[in-house]
């Protein structure tokens, strides 16, 4: 997988020891993941070193085990994902602000950046910065997120999926963080509004 070591990021503060990678590797290689899966999380911890590099992370090590742990309970019709997530972890020593963290992304655009500090704004941003990715790379996504709600009828996911484009795409804000939104704000808008027209056609 891109020629790293799952977990592996070259500014984590911390590692993830043998014993908890034995833990979440099952748990991200489920075969109903298509999406939120290792490879996910590997792309997470890309936006994570980018951060560091440019900006700097004020707690890194809670951050860290917060993209590690984020998506580790993962059930596509489940409402409680983020709570079970954010429970593992503090079930192996995850700090209670880590698990703040995690409880966060179930409020994925509903928060703005007045509801939210530095870390967490690049942090959720890092989660969400494949609405900005090439579109190749969207596509792909959008594609993998269909395949999870596969149990899902095809009209009622359609008409969820466009509520949830259209609702980003309406935000004045896509991203958080000024970092991200110079970054990705346009082509993620470019993105939404092409996966929306799609749907609607």
């Amino acid at each position: 997988m891109y020629g790293r070591r799952v977990f592996e990021s070259h500014h984590a503060p911390v590692a993830v020891s043998a014993a908890l990678e034995q833990v979440l590797r099952p748990l991200y290689g489920e075969p109903h993941r298509a999406y939120h899966n290792a490879r996910h999380i590997d792309d997470v911890l890309r936006w994570y070193d980018w951060v560091a590099e440019r900006a700097g992370w004020d707690a890194p090590a809670d951050v860290y085990y917060a993209v590690v742990f984020h998506d580790a309970i993962y059930d596509p019709l489940a409402k409680d994902n983020e709570a079970r997530s954010a429970e593992l972890a503090g079930r192996h020593g995850a700090s209670a602000r880590t698990q703040e963290l995690i409880l966060l992304t179930a409020r994925h655009g509903r928060l703005g950046p007045e509801d939210v500090d530095r870390d967490a704004a690049h942090f959720l941003d890092c989660d969400t910065a494949i609405l900005g990715a090439p579109p190749a790379t969207f596509d792909a996504y959008e594609a993998a997120i269909a395949a999870e709600y596969a149990r899902v009828p095809a009209d009622a996911y359609r008409a969820g999926r466009r509520q949830f484009l259209a609702g980003m795409l309406a935000r004045p804000r896509i991203f958080l963080s000024e970092l991200f939104h110079a970054e990705l704000d346009a082509p993620a808008r470019r993105n939404l509004a092409r996966a929306l027209a799609a749907l609607r056609g």
